[in-house]
């Protein structure tokens, strides 16, 4: 069953200027692992083998960490043809000035837009300088702009829909990763029973993978699919087949309580969503499916 995909998300490096309590790749300062541009020409080029798709992510962590490499993707992400986005916590943009020399290498590449994460897990405001500093200078390079917020269940004032004319989408915690450990005890929690789908991934009709530093390829990010390093990115995509996946199977048929059927695991009578019911499970089967449910990044195992 070949992936037909419109978008691969290149995590440019686990490492983070921070270390929010919802991040569900465990990001933080000490982080390991930060693609070279060996490594990133190598799957661009197993990308363009693959017809259908039309855009490239690049993420982290935080990318901007690593600014010249990042640019670098970009430029050459676009040329390959392929429309780019780039997600960042804007840290740079300490005045609108320096803001725009930050974002000027990436005005120069056309077919790039910017989305930045400002809630309140990064700061104590919806609404920064920072993120003003950045919205600001993106418009003036006629850079695309948005932000992506996370909902924060005690929050005193309301997230705003705009932010300097720049749309906000506000999206639900995902109970994983990091948030699994900090953010879940906190959380209304509904019995295990009501996780039979997966919310945010079609396994069958797959459109988006992520690619991380060590050369895994995630279906979910701690999903593995295969390793870029070991087979060509291009024929882990046509070789894939969810049925016969282990930690996939189940998730197809029926969610995270399928996953902890099949295997009889332990767990608690209620999680706060899908994702941590999931998560849960996963943690428990890491030691029987290491190739798949790995790297130790994105299960909190990067000390």
């Amino acid at each position: 069953m070949e992936l037909e995909l419109k978008g691969v998300h290149f995590l440019l490096t686990y490492k983070c200027d921070l270390e929010c309590d919802h991040c569900f790749v465990w990001g933080k300062p000490q982080a390991k692992g930060v693609f070279t541009l060996k490594q990133i020409r190598s799957i661009l080029a197993e990308i363009k083998k693959l017809k259908a798709v039309n855009y490239v992510s690049i993420e982290g962590g935080e990318p901007f960490l690593y600014h010249p490499i990042m640019v670098r993707v970009a430029e050459e992400a676009v040329n390959c043809g392929f429309h780019v986005e780039i997600l960042s916590n804007c840290y740079w943009a300490t005045c609108i000035e320096d803001a725009v020399v930050w974002l000027a290498p990436i005005a120069k590449t056309k077919d790039v837009e910017l989305t930045l994460g400002s809630d309140l897990y990064h700061s104590e405001s919806w609404d920064t300088d920072l993120v003003r500093n950045a919205v600001k200078a993106a418009k003036a390079l006629n850079i695309k702009v948005g932000i992506l917020a996370v909902k924060y269940p005690d929050a005193k004032t309301p997230c705003p829909s705009k932010v300097e004319e720049a749309k906000v989408d506000l999206w639900e915690i995902m109970y994983r990763g990091r948030a699994s450990e900090k953010l879940a005890t906190k959380a209304n929690k509904k019995s295990w029973r009501e996780f039979t789908k997966c919310p945010y991934e079609n396994f069958e009709k797959q459109t988006r993978v992520h690619v991380d530093p060590f050369g895994y390829v995630h279906v979910c990010q701690g999903i593995s699919i295969g390793n870029a390093w070991q087979k060509p990115f291009s024929r882990i995509i046509e070789e894939y087949n969810p049925h016969e996946n282990p930690i996939l199977e189940p998730l197809i048929h029926g969610g995270p309580v399928a996953l902890i059927e099949k295997f009889n695991l332990p767990h608690d009578a209620a999680y706060a969503d899908a994702c941590h019911l999931c998560f849960a499970a996963r943690c428990l089967l890491r030691e029987k499916y290491p190739d798949i449910l790995t790297p130790d990044q994105m299960y909190g195992e990067n000390e």
